[in-house]
C-alpha cells in the first residue's frame, strides 16, 4: 500500500508519498480500506519530532480515519467485511489501509457520507470525553470554546448548543466569528481586541466549563474566566508548558482543573469512550443537530499542503485528506 512516511523531523516538505507494508489486524483488530483521514495538530508535532506515538501503535500519521472494513481479526464480533465505518486511531490514518482496534470504530452516523465522516471521530471523543463525560457539561451553563473556528471548535460549539448550553468562543476575526455564530455560538470575542475575562464575567458572570487548547499562556486568564464550581479543561499546549496557578483562585470559585490527552488512554478507556460517543453523541449527529465542518479537502498524496494550510490558519473546521 501507499501511506505518508516522514523523510525526517522538518517542515512539511518531508511529507512524501510512498509504498510500505500493508498492516494485517491481530487479534481483536480490524483491517480498513481508507477512505479519508484528517488532519490535527498532534500530527504537526509528530512530523516536526516533538509527538512520537504510543509504543506499538503505527509510526504512520493520522488519528482518525473513515473506510470499510477489509479484514476481521481474531475474535471481532459485532462488524463485518464491507461495513462503512469511521475510526479512533492512536497513528495510521494517513495511509490507504489502517488497523484499529474494533472498540475504537464507529459506525458512519445518519447520512453522512463515507468521505466526510473522517471528520468525527478525533473531535467527537476529544470534546465528548472532556466536555460531557469528565466535566459534566449542563443545560443552562456557560461553556467557553478557545480556538473556536477549528476542528475541535467547530464540534464543541454545536455539542454545546445541543445540551443547552450558552456557548461562547474566541477566534482571531470577525469573519470566522461570523461563522461561529452561524454553528450557534451565543457570545463571540475577539481575542486580538478584546478581553475574554472581562467580556465573560460582563455577560455572564463567568465559564461554568472552559475548553482550553493553548494551555499555559492562558491558565491565569481561563481560571479568572471560571464561574464559581467552574471547571477548566485543558486539552493542548499551543501556548506552551509552564504556567502560574493560584491556587487561592481555585479555592475561592472551588473550581477545578483538568487536562487530558486522548492518544495516550488505554484501550479500555478509550473503548468506553467511543462506546459512549456512539450511545449519545451519535444520535445528534445522525438527525443533524451535530454536523462535520469540513473547511477543505485535499488528495492525501498532498498531505503536505494540508499541513501547511493548518499552520497558517486559513481553514474553517477540519482538512480531510481522501486517499483516492
Amino acid at each position: 500500500m501507499y501511506a505518508i512516511t516522514i523523510r525526517e523531523p522538518g517542515d512539511p516538505d518531508v511529507l512524501e508519498w510512498a509504498e510500505v507494508a500493508d498492516p494485517r489486524p491481530g487479534p481483536g483488530e480490524v483491517l480498513l480500506d481508507v477512505a479519508a483521514s484528517a488532519v490535527n495538530r498532534a500530527d504537526l508535532l509528530q512530523r516536526q519530532g516533538h509527538y512520537p506515538p504510543p509504543p506499538g501503535a503505527s509510526e504512520t500519521l493520522g488519528l482518525e480515519c473513515s473506510g470499510t472494513i477489509a479484514e476481521l481479526g481474531e475474535g471481532v464480533t459485532g462488524w463485518n467485511v464491507g461495513d462503512e465505518v469511521c475510526a479512533l486511531l492512536s497513528g495510521g490514518g494517513y495511509a490507504e489501509k489502517a488497523v484499529v482496534p474494533a472498540g475504537q470504530l464507529l459506525p458512519v452516523p445518519g447520512e453522512i457520507d463515507l468521505l466526510t465522516a473522517a471528520a468525527l471521530p478525533e473531535v467527537a471523543c476529544t470534546v465528548w470525553a472532556n466536555v460531557v463525560m469528565h466535566a459534566k457539561l449542563r443545560e443552562g451553563e456557560t461553556f467557553l470554546v478557545h480556538g473556536g473556528a477549528g476542528g475541535i471548535g467547530t464540534h464543541a460549539i454545536q455539542v454545546g448548543k445541543a445540551l443547552g448550553a450558552t456557548v461562547a468562543v474566541t477566534a482571531g476575526s470577525a469573519e470566522r466569528l461570523e461563522r461561529c455564530r452561524q454553528l450557534g455560538a451565543d457570545i463571540t470575542i475577539n481575542y486580538k481586541e478584546d478581553d475574554f475575562v472581562e467580556v465573560l464575567h460582563k455577560e455572564t458572570g463567568g465559564a461554568d466549563v472552559i475548553l482550553d487548547n493553548m494551555g499555559a499562556s492562558y491558565l491565569k486568564r481561563n481560571v479568572d474566566a471560571l464561574a464559581a464550581d467552574g471547571r477548566l479543561v485543558v486539552i493542548g499546549m499551543q501556548g506552551g508548558v509552564k504556567g502560574e496557578l493560584n491556587v487561592g483562585t481555585l479555592l475561592g470559585k472551588r473550581a477545578s482543573v483538568f487536562a487530558a490527552g486522548l492518544r495516550f488512554r488505554p484501550l479500555d478507556q478509550k473503548a468506553a469512550i467511543v462506546a459512549d460517543v456512539r450511545e449519545r453523541l451519535w444520535p445528534l449527529v445522525s438527525e443533524g443537530a451535530v454536523k462535520p465542518i469540513v473547511g477543505q479537502v485535499v488528495p492525501m498524496a498532498e498531505a503536505a499542503s494540508a499541513h501547511r494550510a493548518l499552520e497558517e490558519g486559513s481553514v474553517f473546521g477540519k482538512i480531510l485528506l481522501a486517499a483516492k
